[in-house]
This record gives structure tokens, sequence and C-alpha cells, in this order.
């Protein structure tokens, strides 16, 4: 079998390209989530439906990651309900403000807002509701796709607004219109999403940075360890402890 590096190159190329654009938007993103840990508050994560939902999970309850990152997750929009419920639940407006409401998003607190297409209704109601409260608000999403879609595309949210006029910090994941990356000789359909990938890659990189601000200031950060090696379990006990009744899905 040749080899085909064309889907690794495209991960580098989008990654390169945040890292090289992206610079300040991080380090802002990264001091608000460090200035929650400081302040003793959760870090709140909604992924706007589908497959954005899994960068959720990527980040929570696993080695080396934030225990006070809050998951807000709602399986109506998760990729764990089956996929025509789900695509029907993520085009339904007042979802994501009552997401909001249940998790508890409050004045001063953080959230990190992921949809790469940036303009469904969950994303937006998510969006403008933590805004409401007064919440600072961090949007992952790609410029491409909000700048290409038609104004009056059916599946908009129904104010027309897309994710980066709302939120506070606009951090761009460069996914292209239509998110498939490769095109294979002979087939007429472009295929291998790439959303998903380039979301982790942002995700960690602000957990990164928000540890490294952390330590560069004297915080200590909530980190878990592996719960799969010796001690684990007894080296997350206190963070067990200090989060189990405030992130709901502990």
């Amino acid at each position: 079998m040749e080899k085909d590096l064309r889907f690794l190159d495209k991960i580098n190329e989008l990654a390169t390209k945040f890292e090289d654009t992206m610079a300040e938007q991080l380090a802002s993103a990264a001091s608000e989530m460090a200035r929650a840990i400081k302040e003793d508050r959760l870090i709140y994560i909604f992924g706007g439906g589908g497959h954005t939902a899994l960068v959720m999970q990527e980040l929570f309850w696993r080695a080396g990651g934030l225990a006070n990152l809050c998951p807000m997750i709602d399986f109506a929009i998760h990729p764990a309900t089956p996929a025509y419920m789900y695509l029907g639940h993520e085009r339904m407006h007042d979802v994501g403000n009552h997401i909001v409401d249940y998790y508890d998003v409050s004045e001063g607190d953080v959230i990190l807002v992921f949809h790469s297409y940036g303009f469904n209704p969950p994303t937006i109601d998510c969006a403008l509701e933590a805004k409401r409260r007064g919440a600072t608000v961090i949007g992952v999403s790609s410029s491409d796709w909000q700048k290409t879609i038609p104004a009056d595309f059916p599946i908009r949210h129904r104010s027309g607004k897309n994710l980066f006029d709302i939120v506070d910090i606009c951090i761009d994941n460069f996914v292209p219109f239509g998110d498939t990356v490769i095109n294979v000789e002979g087939f007429d359909k472009p295929i291998t999403g790439i959303s998903s990938t380039i979301d982790f890659y942002i995700a960690h990189r602000l957990e990164m940075e928000c540890v490294k601000l952390c330590v560069k200031n004297g915080i200590e950060p909530p980190v878990w360890s592996s719960a799969n090696i010796e001690g684990g379990d007894e080296k997350n006990k206190a963070l067990r402890k200090k989060y189990n009744g405030r992130v709901k899905f502990l």
C-alpha cells in the first residue's frame, strides 16, 4: 500500500495556521480560564451538536485534564443519540439557552463554545444566553463556514447571527466550508471530515496555556492524574471531593 499523507498534511496545515494567527486569542482565552481557576469557578464547555459534542468528552475526566471542567452535555444533540434524532434536535431553537440554565452558568463564569459551522440554533442560543448572564464566552468556530453559508440558509438560527458575532473571544479553527478535505481519484465526493480533529487540538492547546499561566502566577491548577496508574485514585481523591457535587457528570 502506498502511503497517503494528505490528511496528515491537512491537519498540520490547519494546526500551523492556528498557531501562526491565533496566538493572541489563545492567550486571552487561557487567561480567562486561569482566572476561573483562581476564583474557584468551573470552566464550562459546550459542543453545539453532533460530532462537535465530542470535544467535551475529549477534555473531560481524563489524565492531565482540568478537574474543574464542566461539560454541558445534552444527549438530545449528542452522537450517543440516533443520528437522525440528534440532527433534528440540533436544528431546534430554545435548546441551547435551557442547557445554559440547567448548568447554571452565571456572571463571571467562563464558557467555551465549540461549533465549526457556528450558526445552528443550539449554539447561538447557548452563546446568547451565556452572554446575557454575564459570562465570558469563548467561541471556537470557522470563519470560512460563517462567511460562506447563505444568510437565508434554513437551518440558521432565527436571529441570523453567527457565533463570532456574539462571543467575547473568537478562535478560528479554519475548517474549510464542507468540512471534508480529501478527494479520491475516480470518486466524485470529497471525504474525511477534519473539524473534530482540529477542535481537539485547539482544546488541548487551551488546556496547556491555561495550566502554564496558572503555574506562572502561583495558582495550583486542578489536574487529574490517570486513574489507571498506581496511586492514581489516591491522587485524585481530593479533586473528587472538591468537584463531585459541582460538576454534574462526575
